[in-house]
């Protein structure tokens, strides 16, 4: 069986829309070519809406939904156009997460699919979290399916995104939880500087952690919990920034890459892991990689510029054909819901 689809993948760390199209095939197991892959920047606007919908009235967030719809209908339209892709059995849409409140049973990702169809004239897949988190799940993580399908080589993988989370297999379960902001935080310390994100990790380095702030950040409670275990912007609001509202601005980002290294490198320990592949945008800060290798003997992985940022957009286009086939695209093992599920709404 051979499908050919495009997955649509929205950051918390707001880098832009990432866009991959990609053939698979299955045979006694699955594998996976990426075809097409982009990234299409967020305009200042678009990046100020998205990061502030948090604030928004219900009327306005639902006008940012259909209208964030229209948008993700319009970029992968000219996209396909670009491309000259004839051969499209559907598209897989993420959205773009606002809030994430597990335990309160809701989870919030906009982007109408509905809107999305209508644009591009094509069969599509959306909001995947909800349904598990109304199963009494985190929503999250929802990548291990695909680790467990397309990367089973690995121990496991690693996404540096704006959360740190991970995916590996204990006794024959695969099963993936957060295990700490990363870019969510870095991202925001690096605007201190004029600057989008902190590139390689060169203004961590030139600061001198503050040992008595990473103290705190390592006594979280979120840290001390057992898997499933899921993180979300609202968290950080509460319990990161303002731990650094008092420090210097270059102590800030080496504090918070020494905490998020130590995190990673523990779970690695833990877990007696050989080898782990790295993705995600966080896989280029060199000083955050270089502190996480120096922790642990885990081989770390990185792989090519495609999989490093187009893992999660590929791994969304394959829940997609699961779940127009009905097979089962959510772990209950992963996020912690009553079963494995199929996932998402078709337009």
């Amino acid at each position: 069986m051979i499908f050919h689809a495009i997955g649509l993948m929205s950051g918390t760390s707001l880098d832009g829309l990432d866009i991959c199209f990609a053939r698979f095939q299955k045979e006694d197991s699955w594998s996976f070519e990426i075809l097409n892959a982009e990234t299409v920047s967020y305009d200042k606007a678009l990046k100020n809406q998205l990061k502030n919908a948090i604030h928004l009235s219900a009327e306005e967030l639902l006008e940012l939904n259909s209208s964030y719809g229209f948008y993700l209908g319009k970029s992968v339209k000219s996209f396909i156009e670009n491309h000259q892709l004839t051969h499209i059995d559907l598209i897989a849409s993420h959205g773009h997460t606002i809030f994430h409140q597990p335990e309160k049973k809701f989870t919030l990702q906009i982007g109408d699919g509905r809107a999305i169809k209508l644009e591009a004239n094509l069969p599509v897949v959306y909001d995947f979290r909800s349904q598990d988190v109304l199963m009494g799940g985190n929503g999250a993580p929802l990548v291990p399916i695909g680790d467990e399908l397309l990367f089973p080589q690995y121990d496991a993988c690693l996404n540096l995104g704006g959360f740190s989370n991970i995916s590996l297999k204990i006794n024959n379960q695969r099963i993936a939880f957060d295990i700490a902001p990363v870019n969510i935080v870095l991202n925001q310390l690096a605007k201190n500087f004029g600057v989008d994100f902190d590139e390689n990790g060169n203004l961590a380095k030139r600061g001198t952690i503050n040992e008595d702030v990473l103290l705190q950040l390592n006594s979280l409670n979120f840290y001390q919990q057992s898997h499933p275990k899921s993180l979300g912007v609202e968290w950080c609001n509460e319990n990161i920034f303002p731990l650094f509202q008092d420090i210097e601005k270059l102590d800030a980002l080496s504090t918070f890459t020494e905490h998020a290294a130590v995190q990673i490198s523990k779970v690695l320990e833990e877990k007696r892991l050989k080898n782990v592949l790295v993705t995600g945008g966080g896989a280029y800060n060199q000083y955050l990689i270089e502190i996480i290798r120096g922790k642990t003997m885990t081989d770390i992985i990185i792989p090519e510029k495609e999989i490093i940022e187009y893992k999660e957009a590929l791994i969304f286009a394959l829940m997609g054909i699961l779940r127009i086939n009905n097979e089962i695209n959510v772990l209950s093992s992963a996020t912690g819901s009553s079963y494995n599920h199929s996932s998402g709404i078709i337009a």
